[in-house]
């Protein structure tokens, strides 16, 4: 039987909930904002929240000097590209690893993930030199198979953690029935999977979208995402408050929008598997 809440105690949580999201969503209030004032309003002292004279010429100049387009189909392929290619190597890994574990499985699952501990710029000369061996610097699929390879662990351990509350008999049942390796996983895991799999595609479509780093030392002009967009308006004269606001916005509006509208997804596919 379920617990009986309170009133007070329900708007509590709830005014609790709430200060913690604004706190979270403050930051990107705050450049949205920035974004609409001049420059010398962006760095005044004290900071004007709303009574400023507000205006649209860092975006007109944002777009004038760069070209957003570009840098936006940049992010959509190396995001969708990477996150697609990690699918179709992660899902039949997670489903041996959870339906055929051996005695080394779960070490296996362990190295992998302290893949993730390893400090990017550690790794960096040796990947910059095969890239520009043979001829990925500055390419799109330069940064889906390296950004494949560094969200691969996480895609591995998500379907891995969905694949292990789907119940086996399942599967024997479609062996049973005559059902191929192929058809087992194509046909009868993939579809009962499909919410832990969206949000894995979701959560890693993210990460993709953000990746810094990688996308700053391996590009340059022609495949430079939305990243590298931003850091496009750092320069050594300073940093334009104003105008870096405005490529910001540009750049994390899409995924911003993405999320609002997958977010039920996305808790329903965290979420897979935790109640029974």
């Amino acid at each position: 039987m379920a617990r009986r809440v309170s009133g007070r105690r329900q708007l509590v949580v709830t005014v609790i909930a709430w200060v913690i999201g604004l706190a979270i969503f403050f930051p990107i209030l705050w450049t949205i904002l920035t974004s609409f004032k001049t420059e010398a309003e962006a760095i005044a002292s004290p900071p004007s929240f709303i009574a400023f004279d507000w205006t649209l010429e860092n975006y007109a100049e944002v777009n004038s000097r760069s070209n957003y387009p570009l840098h936006f189909m940049n992010s959509v392929i190396i995001s969708l590209g990477s996150t697609l290619l990690g699918l179709l190597i992660a899902i039949p890994a997670a489903w041996s690893m959870a339906f055929v574990p051996a005695k080394r499985t779960k070490d296996i699952l362990m190295w992998m993930l302290s893949t993730k501990m390893l400090p990017p710029v550690g790794v960096l000369i040796p990947i910059y030199l095969m890239f520009r061996d043979f001829g990925l610097l500055d390419t799109r699929i330069g940064l889906v198979v390296v950004l494949t390879l560094i969200n691969l662990p996480i895609i591995v351990w998500m379907l891995f953690t969905y694949f292990k509350e789907i119940p086996g008999e399942i599967l024997e049942a479609a062996r049973m029935d005559g059902a191929s390796l192929w058809d087992e996983v194509v046909y009868v895991l993939t579809p009962m999977a499909v919410p832990g799999i969206a949000s894995t595609l979701l959560l890693n479509v993210i990460l993709a979208w953000n990746e810094a780093f990688w996308t700053l030392n391996l590009t340059a002009a022609k495949a430079a995402p939305l990243t590298a967009f931003i850091a496009s308006y750092s320069s050594p004269e300073g940093l334009f408050y104003a105008k870096l606001s405005a490529a910001s916005t540009l750049a994390i509006a899409p995924i911003l929008i993405l999320g609002w509208f997958s977010q039920k997804q996305l808790v329903r596919g965290l979420t897979f598997g935790a109640v029974k």
